[in-house]
C-alpha cells in the first residue's frame, strides 16, 4: 500500500481527490487582510473567492514551507506508508525544492521513510490531469516504483493552453508590462499562454476578442490530443463557466474526447490570473 499525494495547486476540488484517495497540502492565500488555507472548496468557498475579486480585491499567495512539508511526509512515514507526491512545476514555485529538503530531513529522524517526490512541470489542471491518471493507475494495481518510473517518463506528455481575461493580473505578476496591459484592454486583447518544457508560462500568441481566443485555445488542445477517444480532458476556469463550457462543446465537435470535466479554478491559481481565465488540459505527445 503506498498513498498518492499532491498540493492545492491541482485545482481538482477536494471531493474528487478523497473520491481517489489522494491527500494534499494546501498552499496559503491572504485576501483583504486575512490569510487562509487552499482547501480547494472543503472549507473555504471558491465563490465567495471569486466575488471578493470582482470586488477589487487583489489577493497574494505563498508556497508550503520546509516545515510544513516535513509534517505532512512525517504522518506517513510514522505509519510506515510509503508516498508518492506530485509537486506544482517547480518552474512557477520554490514548493518542489522545499520538498525535497523536507525528505532529506525527514529522512535523519525516519532513515527508512520512502517519500517520492515528482517535480510535476504543470500547474492548475495539468496538474491535476496527471494526479488523476495516476490515481487510477494505482488503483489498476500499478506498484509505487513503477508509477513513479511512469511519471517520470510521461509528465510532459501533459499540455496546458490557456487564455485569460483580465490583464491587470498578469500585469501585477510581471508577466506583461503595465503599459501592455493598459493597451490590450483597449484593445480587447487576450493572451494564449502556455507551459514549456521547463514547467514555465509563456505567453505565445495574442488574440483580438474573447471568442477567437476560446477558439484557438480549443483548437490548440485538438491539436495536441493523442488518441482523444480514450483520453479525458480538464477544463478549469475562474468564473466564467459559460466559456468553459463552449471550449467544451468545441473539443466534443472536433475529436469527440472519451470525457471533457470542467471544474473551478482554486483560489492559489486565480489569485494570480484573476477572473475570466479559461485554462484546459490534456495529454499527447511531448511537449518540445
Amino acid at each position: 500500500m503506498y498513498q498518492i499525494l499532491t498540493d492545492s495547486c491541482c485545482d481538482l476540488p477536494y471531493e474528487v481527490l478523497e473520491e481517489n484517495n489522494v491527500d494534499f497540502i494546501s498552499m496559503y492565500v491572504s485576501i483583504d487582510g486575512t490569510e487562509f488555507a487552499d482547501d480547494l472548496g472543503r472549507n473555504f468557498k471558491i465563490d465567495d473567492f471569486y466575488q471578493r475579486i470582482k470586488d477589487g480585491a487583489m489577493p497574494t499567495t505563498s508556497q508550503v514551507n520546509v516545515g510544513r512539508y516535513v509534517e505532512f511526509f512525517r504522518g506517513y512515514a510514522e505509519k510506515n506508508i510509503p508516498v508518492l507526491y506530485i509537486c506544482f512545476t517547480s518552474g512557477m514555485s520554490g514548493s518542489y525544492q522545499s520538498a525535497m529538503q523536507a525528505v532529506e530531513l525527514l529522512k535523519e529522524d525516519l532513515p527508512d521513510a520512502e517519500v517520492y517526490v515528482v517535480d510535476s512541470l504543470a500547474a492548475s489542471g495539468g496538474e491535476g490531469l496527471m494526479v488523476y491518471e495516476a490515481a487510477l493507475k494505482q488503483q489498476a494495481g500499478m506498484s509505487l516504483a513503477d508509477l513513479h518510473h511512469w511519471l517520470e517518463e510521461n509528465k510532459l506528455t501533459y499540455h496546458h493552453w490557456v487564455t485569460v481575461d483580465d490583464l491587470n493580473h498578469l500585469q501585477r505578476g510581471g508577466r506583461i508590462s503595465k503599459t501592455s496591459a493598459a493597451i490590450g484592454g483597449l484593445m480587447n486583447i487576450k493572451p494564449i499562454i502556455t507551459v514549456d518544457v521547463e514547467g514555465k508560462l509563456q505567453n505565445v500568441e495574442k488574440i483580438r476578442g474573447r471568442k477567437k481566443a476560446l477558439q484557438l485555445v480549443a483548437d490548440k488542445i485538438s491539436e495536441v490530443t493523442s488518441d482523444p477517444a480514450n483520453q479525458t480532458i480538464f477544463i478549469t476556469t475562474s468564473a466564467d463557466q459559460e466559456g468553459a463550457e463552449e471550449v467544451k462543446r468545441h473539443l466534443e465537435e472536433s475529436i469527440q474526447p472519451k470525457e471533457v470535466r470542467i471544474f473551478p479554478l482554486g483560489t492559489t491559481i486565480a489569485s494570480h490570473t484573476g477572473l475570466g481565465c479559461i485554462a484546459v488540459f490534456t495529454r499527447g505527445e511531448k511537449r518540445k
